[in-house]
């Protein structure tokens, strides 16, 4: 829509910046509008512009208050056009999950930054437009709907243009839309940090093309906790009893022919034994295992398949194919394994051979075993294994609980912090922090200690 009747303010400083901008004031029939610079040239300049445009009769677009003649500068992006940007500059160097992750918080903030526009459609079909195709490159110039064609055009006109954030009440409007749920009930303090952090790097990209004189998020500060340490619950430790009976379970899921249970009876074998993740489990090759008659073997952890959806990844598969996790490309992590984990190794590799690639631990039409499938035998084989009040509990409730299973053995074990992080992929400080409660055993050991410091070793108490 276009209107003539426009009125340009004067310039002013904003001084609540840590750097004053120079900023811009005009309105268009009625809608105010604003953009700043870090210069005061620049802003006349574009002023300038403004009023030679008014005076030579041009009309102004009321959606982003500029004239024909400015229009599709950056000074008219909009809130979409940089999300636009931003996954086109990042797209190809993320991870799936980090894919879900940006598309999810844009896909949840950009519907509550645009004007009150007619015809707004559903909150449903403008989630599905952005989710599906107008956010992932790969699927931009796929056909679409008719109800999501529909949501693209209002959403390409109603998107409020990026200097609007220069408005500190624009800015506390995207931070409200962060804290929710899509009901509209809170979020959690970790979504809402992850989903604060893609629109933080969004807005620094606009910094960077010069979009904005600096990230208006860092204006406002809300406390929304401390960030929880996901400590391990003690309660989902098995013990090596129980881990075996477990293991010895899974093998009678499915029966015999199936052999559901005895495909993935080694799967779980590498979680416990070598406190694997499950994705690294299912990038396995035989080429990354040492497996001697006797003694230990060792295996080299090179890639990891962690599930991802298939919208997500470059493949169009369910998993994705990354290295290691919080690791440089193409680094290796060694992890001894026992003697029971060679053995089961040895014999799935008989029984089963390995897929095409290499790979493992395979369904039985050659492809990466998804979560599902081998949830199910868990849950299976948790049945078979435990008695009735303990299957109601969360005792290793999920597969990942052996990984938790396997890291406090070997710390009850009295392994070296510093040894068991590199084992399992961590850092000494979070491998402490994660599995504090799971440490047990030695509580009488450290007693002692004390005592014998403060010149008590020989006495007993009651």
């Amino acid at each position: 829509m276009k209107s003539y009747k426009v009125v340009i303010w004067n310039l002013s400083v904003n001084r609540s910046a840590k750097k004053p901008t120079h900023v811009v004031r005009w309105s268009v029939d009625g809608e105010p509008f604003n953009d700043s610079y870090k210069t005061r040239p620049l802003a006349d300049r574009f002023r300038a512009k403004l009023l030679r445009a008014a005076d030579k009769g041009e009309p102004f677009d009321t959606v982003t208050g500029l004239p024909d003649s400015l229009r599709g500068g950056k000074a008219s992006l909009s809130l979409l056009g940089l999300a636009l940007k931003y996954i086109d500059a990042r797209w190809t160097e993320a991870s799936a999950k980090q894919r879900d992750s940006m598309t999810d918080a844009l896909a949840t903030v950009l519907p509550t930054m645009v004007k009150q526009a007619r015809g707004r459609p559903s909150r449903t079909d403008l989630r599905r437009a952005l989710r599906s195709y107008i956010l992932p490159p790969p699927r931009r110039e796929q056909e679409r709907p008719e109800e999501i064609v529909a949501a693209a055009k209002w959403f390409e006109k109603a998107s409020l243009p990026v200097a609007e954030l220069q408005e500190i009440t624009r800015v506390h409007e995207l931070l409200d839309a962060l804290t929710r749920k899509l009901d509209g009930k809170p979020a959690a303090t970790q979504t809402y940090r992850r989903r604060r952090a893609v629109v933080f790097n969004v807005l620094e990209h606009a910094v960077e093309l010069e979009m904005l004189p600096s990230n208006p998020l860092s204006r406002v500060r809300r406390k929304r906790g401390k960030r929880p340490v996901q400590e391990v619950d003690r309660r989902v430790v098995v013990n090596p009893r129980q881990a075996r009976e477990l293991l010895a379970a899974v093998t009678y899921v499915g029966g015999y022919e199936r052999a559901s249970g005895r495909r993935l009876r080694a799967f779980f074998g590498c979680l416990y034994y070598a406190a694997m993740r499950p994705g690294e489990a299912l990038g396995l090759r035989l080429s990354d295992c040492t497996l001697p008659e006797r003694g230990w073997g060792r295996i080299e952890l090179t890639e990891t398949r962690p599930t991802a959806g298939k919208a997500w990844t470059d493949s169009g598969e369910a998993h994705d194919r990354r290295g290691l996790k919080q690791r440089a490309s193409g680094e290796v992590r060694i992890v001894p394994i026992p003697p029971p984990l060679v053995r089961m190794l040895q014999e799935h590799i008989k029984e089963f051979g390995t897929a095409s690639d290499g790979r493992l631990f395979a369904s039985e039409r050659g492809n990466v075993v998804a979560a599902s499938s081998y949830s199910r035998v868990w849950k299976h084989a948790r049945a078979l294994a435990f008695p009735l009040q303990q299957v109601s509990s969360v005792l290793a409730a999920r597969p990942y609980d052996l990984r938790h299973a396997g890291v406090s053995q070997w710390l009850n074990s009295g392994v070296p912090a510093p040894e068991v992080a590199a084992r399992a992929g961590h850092s000494v400080d979070v491998l402490l922090k994660i599995y504090a409660k799971c440490i047990d055993g030695q509580e009488q050991e450290m007693n002692d200690r004390i005592l014998r410091g403060l010149g008590e070793g020989d006495e007993t108490t009651e």
